[in-house]
């Protein structure tokens, strides 16, 4: 028995699956042995696949017997023969319940079930005997979140858990049940899973969707249409292209089948379904009041049957929220509507060919997101999300060996932060303000009275009041805005992505060798502008002089501008800052099966090339540029020498029920900002202060502080994270499957901008200064005045931070139960992560979109590594315990849940004056990590009852629970000594909560 067959060694076999058949169904005969099946990688895509052994008894050649595989998902059945060894293949089948029949040209055949699952292939070993007695239907009971019993540390889910659990609506929201990573409710960063929550990498139909820039996930997708997730956590092969810090996720969209299916659902969350917020705090008891519901419908079907299927749906989720009145009267309510539609083709114009091409749309809109407690209803903020996603990929099965895969595939992200009132004011410098109509202009700030200062114009703010204040206990009063949202933010995502990948099998003496060839190419690009609403944000300065002003005549107004707002004289304004990356992949991979064993041995190569904007190349000059407005530069390659990572692994079957395994793997992460940090075109996107007299007319402008292109120190190599897992599997009698193992990452090389000379700053901070074996380093950039003096730039250099390292400790049990009625899943992660190099905490606000290479981190005294940065880092969570599971009852009804408990994350105080500055972020006044957020568990339950109103039309009502003991821990804890609130958590987790749901399927 090969190796790869023993994973389900000991699984039961039973009758039948409900509907699934017509033929009769008995019990297993001694004539056919599904003795294993097993879920291990497979191809890159977006399918699955089958493999296995035949055992044929009698004298029949095994080269004549014909194994095919059917499924309602596959326009077309797919058939191979066996080999000399009677072993078979199947590769690139659409994931689902697939009949395995395996015949002889006598007519002797037996038929097995099974299922098929994202990006693994489902392995099962049959005995045909010399002849049949019976039609028979052997279903091998699968699982719907798979644990691989391989090198790789490898999960599946099928349609069925996505239903049957208690997971909710978001894509996010599938990464709950899985073992060893953190449970968060972050709205922007991604969980930790032993590295940086960055570096995770998300895809939806195979097209990565992780923000370009920040790492973290860009749209939230809904479940509704997902088929299948894959996800790996580590001990990744050479397929696939996972070059992840973290894990990567994959998931696949419905298809159509040969029959005409339809369904229409809606499901509410009303403010009245949800706890009480544990809270004073205004912001979350908003959070809680909102009114949620989802409008879900889908359609598919044959356009030719057994050839070209169809499927389309329509998702509209809309959020509702009564805003409160501010001091200026009633505002407008808040709402965010999102209206997706998704199209896809399956097609197979002959068996050996399958095709799938699709398109998603959505457009979500929120207005009424943002008004200030002391702001007029028109100064409300809002935004702009338009997503589109195109993929098309096919596989061509080519003989009984060869397998040749393509897919291309284009994703568009626009955003756009904007008021919710626009007006068509252009600014131009020299322009003179309107002041009779200032909240017709931009934001205006109406000034207060309060000013000691004896030069501050009293009277002209007083008639300011009188004019646009609000009115308080009968008086008038300043300080509130008036007029419109004061900034147009445009930040546009693009990513283009093309892959071809060749699999060949073949028999090499007593060893059977799977190939894989793989390239890829793709190219990630960020637009960004912003613009001002009019003249933006307009004040009052009374005659005083604002702090950046340098001139002398008395300014009385201030307008704080966007450059890109102001037309020059060719009628043209400053246009968008465009950033990319391009980046290369090469990947070779060997699955090698010999006797007992199965090696895995492949690599991954890689190069990114980050292009700016701003100068052009000149090899005359020391820097080697020359400065060119507009101009799309090289700004630096990362080459392929420097990203070669191996994938090593090995399994050995010491027990026909019982393995034991080891791997090793290098992952370069691709995540970074540094395409647009260190671009030239930085100093395009300056915000100007535009300053008036007492009449509004124009005196002149500074630029406010902002940043500037930078360059990267020479020889500094890329971020590399490398990975050692050994660990073991066993089948039990008792159905039970148990997974263990120990895994250890190390994190290295990191870049990050920070000043040329931070290795010689002479101070003597809390935990000492700077090391003497950096300080002896000197300068990153030892020429760096030098190229400065050609094209300006900043003093600040992208470099390899020295000594900056991350590590990470697992160690993880798993087990998995099913049987007729019941699923169950237990797992339990210990787990360690620490180092100096905290990725994910590099400012106050860590669920944001932060630059990856381009941030505060080592940003000035009290921000180096050495500055008290080593310890225990954001996502340590030493204790994480999952156990989720359903039981389908007799009466047409399904009970979810889902139970977790995990450590809590970890913080330290921040105290600046330590180092002699008022800003205390990210200033340490305690090692990394000395402190422990309080530990979290909850209970989510859910509830489906169907109704078959008639053979061909269902009725279903859903209820899910989450958080039922409405344990609203807090986290997030306030780490600034400064404040009162130090050591308080400042967000919680969300409180109990229920959903109702109706679904008419047909």
């Amino acid at each position: 028995m090969k190796l790869k067959d023993i994973a389900f060694a000991k699984k039961r076999i039973v009758m039948a699956m409900r509907g699934a058949l017509s033929a009769p169904v008995t019990t297993v005969s001694a004539a056919v042995l599904a003795s294993s099946m097993m879920v291990a990688p497979a191809l890159a895509q977006q399918t699955g696949g089958l493999s296995g052994k035949v055992t044929v008894q009698g004298d029949m050649d095994p080269t004549t017997v014909t194994v095919t595989a059917s499924s309602p998902n596959m326009p077309k059945a797919r058939s191979t023969k066996l080999n000399a060894n009677g072993g078979f293949r199947l590769p690139s089948l659409i994931p689902g319940v697939y009949t395995v029949k395996v015949e002889a040209e006598n007519g002797t055949s037996q038929t097995v079930q099974l299922e098929v699952l994202l990006d693994q292939t489902s392995s099962v070993d049959i005995t045909l005997p010399a002849q049949t007695s019976d039609a028979e239907v052997i279903t091998i009971v699968g699982t719907q979140l798979v644990r691989v019993g391989d090198s790789a540390l490898s999960n599946s889910l099928g349609e069925n858990a996505i239903k049957g659990l208690p997971i909710g609506q978001s894509y996010r929201d599938l990464l709950k049940i899985v073992p060893g990573v953190e449970y968060t409710e972050t709205s922007v960063l991604g969980p930790s899973a032993g590295g940086s929550g960055r570096d995770n990498q998300y895809s939806f139909d195979g097209v990565d969707v992780s923000l370009p820039l920040f790492g973290n996930l860009a749209s939230s997708p809904s479940t509704h249409d997902i088929a299948n997730v894959s996800i790996d956590r580590g001990g990744a092969k050479a397929v696939g292209f996972n070059r992840s810090g973290g894990f990567a996720i994959n998931t696949t969209s419905k298809s159509g089948t040969n029959e005409f299916q339809g369904s229409v659902e809606y499901r509410l969350q009303d403010s009245n379904f949800v706890a009480d917020r544990d809270t004073t705090d205004d912001t979350a008891a908003e959070s809680s009041t909102l009114d949620k519901s989802w409008i879900i419908g889908s359609f598919s079907g044959p356009l030719i049957e057994d050839e070209l299927f169809f499927y389309g749906s329509y998702y509209r989720p809309e959020d509702k929220r009564v805003n409160k009145e501010t001091a200026y009267g009633p505002t407008k309510d808040y709402s965010l509507v999102d209206n997706e539609y998704f199209a896809k083709l399956t097609w197979a114009p002959i068996a050996d060919m399958l095709f799938n091409v699709s398109l998603r749309d959505s457009e979500e809109e929120t207005k009424g997101d943002s008004v200030g407690a002391f702001a007029q209803d028109s100064t409300s903020t809002g935004g702009l999300v338009e997503e589109q996603i195109f993929t098309l990929d096919g596989s061509y099965y080519v003989g009984d060996a060869t397998t040749v895969t393509f897919s291309y595939s284009t994703w568009d992200y626009e955003t756009q932060g904007q008021p919710d009132n626009l007006i068509d004011v252009t600014p131009q410098l020299g322009a003179s303000l309107d002041l009779g109509n200032l909240d017709q202009l931009g934001l205006f700030n109406v000034p207060t009275t309060n000013q000691d200062d004896p030069n501050y114009d009293l009277a002209g703010a007083q008639a300011l009041i009188d004019r646009y204040g609000y009115t308080e206990d009968g008086q008038l009063k300043g300080g509130g805005d008036v007029g419109v949202g004061s900034t147009i933010g445009i930040q546009n995502f693009y990513r283009d992505m093309f892959e071809f990948n060749v699999d060949h099998e073949m028999q090499i003496g007593s060893s059977y060798h799977t190939l894989h060839f793989g390239f890829q190419w793709q190219e990630s690009e960020e637009v960004l502008a912003r613009r001002s609403n009019g003249w933006g944000s307009i004040s009052y300065t009374g005659g005083l002089p604002p702090d950046t002003y340098t001139g002398d005549q008395p300014v009385y107004y201030q307008a704080i501008v966007e450059q890109m707002s102001f037309l020059g004289e060719d009628g043209e304004s400053v246009p968008p800052i465009s950033s990319s990356t391009e980046t290369y992949n090469l990947e070779i991979n060997d699955t090698i099966e010999h006797g007992d064993f199965i090696y895995n041995v492949g690599v991954l190569i890689s190069e990114d090339i980050l292009y700016g904007q701003g100068l052009r190349e000149n090899s005359s000059n020391v820097s080697g540029y020359e400065l060119a407005p507009g101009n799309k530069y090289k700004m630096y390659t990362v080459d392929w020498q420097d990203m070669i990572q191996p994938r090593l692994g090995v399994t050995w079957q010491f027990q026909p029920d019982s393995t034991v395994f080891a791997n090793f793997a290098s992952y370069n992460p691709s995540a970074s900002s540094l395409a647009r940090a260190a671009s030239w075109a930085r100093n395009s996107q300056a915000t100007l202060n535009v300053y008036f007299d007492e009449n509004g007319d124009y005196i002149g402008n500074d630029p406010r502080a902002g940043s500037s292109g930078k360059f990267f120190q020479e020889g500094i190599k890329p971020r590399r994270t490398d990975e050692f897992t050994i660990g073991m599997t066993k089948n039990l009698e008792s159905g039970w499957m148990l997974r263990g193992h120990v895994r250890h990452r190390e994190a290295s090389h990191p870049w990050e901008d920070t000043w040329n000379y931070s290795r010689e700053y002479d101070y003597d901070g809390p935990f000492g200064g700077v090391p003497d074996h950096i300080a002896a380093k000197g300068p990153y950039i030892p020429e760096l005045e030098d190229y400065r003096a050609e094209v300006g730039g900043s003093s600040y250099v992208v470099a390899e931070l020295d000594d900056a390292k991350n590590k990470y400790w697992e160690v993880s049990l798993e087990g998995e139960y099913f049987s007729d009625n019941w699923y169950i899943n237990a797992s339990y992660v210990w787990s360690h992560y620490y180092g100096n190099y905290d990725q994910d905490i590099t400012s106050g606000v860590s669920d944001a979109n932060r630059f990856i290479g381009s941030s505060l981190l080592a940003d000035g005294i009290g921000r180096q590594l050495w500055d008290g940065k080593y310890g225990t880092l954001n996502g340590d969570r030493p204790h994480k315990v999952k156990l989720f599971g359903y039981y389908t009852t007799d009466w047409n009804a399904n009970i979810g849940a889902n139970f977790l408990f995990q450590s809590g994350d970890v913080w330290e105080a921040w105290d600046g004056t330590l180092y002699g500055y008022s800003s205390s972020t990210i200033r340490y006044a305690e090692p990394a990590g000395s402190r422990r957020e309080s530990s979290h568990w909850q209970l989510d339950l859910n509830y489906r009852q169907d109704f078959a109103l008639t053979d061909d039309i269902n009725l279903e009502f859903a209820a899910d629970i989450y958080n039922v003991f409405d344990n609203q821990t807090g986290y997030n804890y306030d780490p600034y000594v400064s404040n009162e609130t130090f050591g308080q958590p400042r967000d919680l987790i969300l409180p109990r909560r229920v959903q109702l749901s109706v679904n008419l399927t047909f």
